[in-house]
Formats: C-alpha cells, sequence, structure tokens
C-alpha cells in the first residue's frame, strides 16, 4: 500500500458538490492500494499514520504525531498512487490493485481508523471527487508498507 500524507490545516472533500468528508487541522492522506497487499498491511499502514510523528512540538521540532495532537484523518482512495510511471509518457496502472480489492482493503483501513482515532473522514471509492486542503507547512511524505 502506498498513502501520500500531507499535514494539513483544514481539508475536504467534494462528490457532485456536496462535501461528503472533512476535518480541521491532521493528515489528508490519499491511498493507493496495489494487488499483493492485503488487511495486515492496512493495519501496518494505519499504525504508522496515527503515530508518524509530522507535527510539530514546542520546541517546533516535527515530534508530535496525529494521534498526540488528536487531529483529523481524513483518508481518500486514489489508485493513481499505484500506477507505473517509469517509461513512457503514459502511466500504466496494471500495477493498481482490481477495484473489488481496492475497495475492500480501503474500507477494511477506514473501519479500523474509525475504531481506532476519535476524528476520521473519508471521501467516496470510485467516485469523481475533487478534494480540497490547505497545506500545512508543507509537509507532504510517501509511505509505503
Amino acid at each position: 500500500m502506498k498513502a501520500l500524507l500531507q499535514r494539513v490545516r483544514s481539508a475536504r472533500v467534494e462528490v457532485a458538490g456536496e462535501s461528503v468528508g472533512a476535518i480541521d487541522q491532521g493528515l489528508l492522506v490519499l491511498v493507493g492500494v496495489e494487488p499483493h497487499d492485503d488487511a495486515a498491511l492496512a493495519d501496518k499502514l494505519l499504525k504508522r499514520l496515527l503515530a508518524y510523528r509530522v507535527f510539530s512540538d514546542e520546541q517546533g521540532k516535527m515530534n508530535l504525531s496525529l494521534s498526540d495532537i488528536g487531529g483529523g484523518l481524513l483518508l481518500v482512495s486514489q489508485f493513481t498512487l499505484a500506477a507505473d510511471t517509469r517509461s513512457g509518457l503514459r502511466p500504466s496502472f496494471s500495477s493498481a490493485a482490481p477495484p473489488e480489492q481496492g475497495r475492500a482493503l480501503f474500507d477494511h483501513l477506514l473501519e479500523r481508523a474509525r475504531a481506532l482515532h476519535p476524528s476520521v473522514a473519508s471521501g467516496r471509492f470510485g467516485a469523481d471527487m475533487q478534494v480540497h486542503l490547505v497545506n500545512d507547512g508543507p509537509v507532504t511524505f510517501l509511505l509505503e508498507v
């Protein structure tokens, strides 16, 4: 699994002009699922997302996690993260998981996140989404598990 996480001051996802998920300070995480991924990898990714230290402490160092600050977590499925872009002028999506597997693992990740963290929102799997964010920093990391 791949996750592009962005530290945000706020973020929201709209589908057909309707807000379907929003957070204030926290992490916006774009999630890409690959064919070899499973529930154990999704759980490992979630553990890292909740504990990854990307928020500043009182000395201005990135020592605090999402769990430490009680921030929001906005999960958005994004199959294009799994694209093969190593050659050519057009991405190949053969390295992305099939939609059924992607949905199942994204739903698992979302369900586990809601069980472990107090503020979780999401986009809508497979929908044409508009993602709005105020990137804080900017601070952006690509996590792979």
